[in-house]
């Protein structure tokens, strides 16, 4: 028999409170990639003590732009933290400009490739962009097991809540795109 597949493909994943794994608690994910085979996203509300112009400075490059340069790195998750990972608007056209891009059906544009830095460091590349160390990753299954046993709720994504939204206003936020509100979800089982 044959089960329908989920995708979850540009949504955001939202930790349910109380969630055991300290990584993931009160995080929002932004998806990339679902599929069998597994899932990949980046965590869009863990800012690190990193700036965006300290990591190009790392890379070797510099970052004249002064809307990008104070903005904080983001812990996008535990798997390849030493890696970066560049979510941004879609840049136009059928095929990004960039060597290593994942253009996300419906959804923005995640680049690897250090291009996009370079392009970001003449002034050029996307304009609105979110950058992470690391990367979060499931097996096969992983993630609607864990979907299943309530870790995580999903939303449609909205590029407003990456790019225009506080940090500190994200969790809630994400939400609220749900019709929740945080005060109303428990930690604890059995309390009024």
């Amino acid at each position: 028999m044959a089960t329908s597949r989920i995708d979850l493909t540009n949504q955001f994943l939202i930790a349910m409170p109380g969630m055991a794994d300290d990584t993931f608690a009160r995080s929002v994910v932004y998806l990339c990639e679902h599929s069998e085979k597994g899932a990949l996203g980046l965590v869009i509300n863990k800012p690190i003590d990193i700036k965006l112009k300290n990591l190009f400075e790392k890379v070797e490059l510099s970052l004249d732009r002064k809307d990008l340069a104070e903005q904080p790195v983001y812990f996008g998750g535990p798997v390849q933290t030493e890696r970066g990972f560049v979510l941004h608007e879609r840049m136009g056209g059928e095929d990004s400009p960039y060597n290593s891009t994942l253009a996300i059906p419906g959804g923005l544009e995640m680049t690897t490739s250090k291009d996009v830095l370079e392009a970001m460091s003449h002034g050029a590349g996307p304009r609105r962009v979110l950058v992470t160390l690391g990367y979060s990753g499931w097996e096969a299954g992983q993630l609607e097991e864990e979907i299943g046993r309530n870790g995580w709720l999903t939303v449609n994504a909205t590029p407003e809540l990456i790019f225009d939204t506080p940090v500190e206003q994200r969790y809630d936020k994400a939400l609220a795109l749900l019709g929740i509100d945080p005060r109303m979800l428990s930690q604890e089982a059995g309390h009024a």
